[in-house]
């Protein structure tokens, strides 16, 4: 669960574009970040074996291939952090990188509504707190996708989550990932578009966004939004 104190914004991934605002929000919390960090940290939470939870080792898969500069990616296809390792995971992480900044992501359950949608936060993200798992919060930036509806049989429904729903905004998040690592660290090796915004443009675009309050019950990692 993200912090409630911090706006969590919506992003609807269908639009064009989205990886575009998904970037300048991640570029704004780094350079608000009051944390000193010199390396990113990376963890894609999820499982491979069902096709709702794959999220993040999709995101972990493909920004694996990419030559990031300060930058560690935890969470694969091959190899996933999930709720069997998470803790020694998040351990190995402190004693690995202590100075670092670290973005959590996982898949998300939501309302009809909002199914189709990524959030991005300031905080910890907790997972598997809908599914009624007690695991502990991780990260510093969370960012999640909601893959589905949450019901009375979530496990099914991530089971029966369609596939393309779930590449699509891991498309998005590893494209927006890279637009606010270049505008960071620098330009990288990898190809991308034009990231540079007008202060104008900026808030119109962030117009379209849906901050969240406590009160409204944020988008939890396999949650209820």
């Amino acid at each position: 669960m993200p912090n409630e104190t911090q706006p969590v914004y919506y992003i609807e991934n269908k639009n064009s574009g989205a990886d575009t605002k998904l970037g300048t929000v991640l570029y704004d919390l780094f350079t608000s970040c009051r944390k000193n960090f010199d390396e990113l940290v990376i963890l894609c939470i999820g499982s491979d074996r069902i096709t709702g939870d794959s999220l993040g080792p999709l995101v972990g898969h493909s920004l694996s291939k990419m030559p990031l500069k300060s930058t560690y990616i935890y969470g694969t296809l091959a190899q996933p952090v999930h709720a069997l390792n998470l803790n020694k995971t998040i351990s190995m992480l402190k004693n690995r990188h202590p100075h670092s900044l670290m973005i959590a992501i996982d898949a998300s359950l939501g309302t009809k509504s909002h199914v189709g949608f990524l959030t991005v936060s300031k905080g910890a993200l907790e997972p598997g707190l809908g599914v009624h798992k007690s695991l502990p919060p991780v990260g510093d930036i969370s960012i999640t996708g909601i893959v589905n509806i949450a019901g009375a049989f979530d496990h099914f429904l991530l089971q029966s989550t369609r596939l393309a729903t779930v590449v699509q905004m891991a498309d998005s998040i590893v494209s927006g990932i890279l637009l606010a690592h270049r505008q960071y660290f620098g330009p990288r090796l990898f190809p991308a578009g034009p990231f540079f915004q007008l202060p104008s443009e900026r808030t119109r675009s962030f117009t379209k966004f849906t901050p969240l309050s406590a009160a409204a019950a944020s988008s939890l990692p396999k949650g209820r939004t």
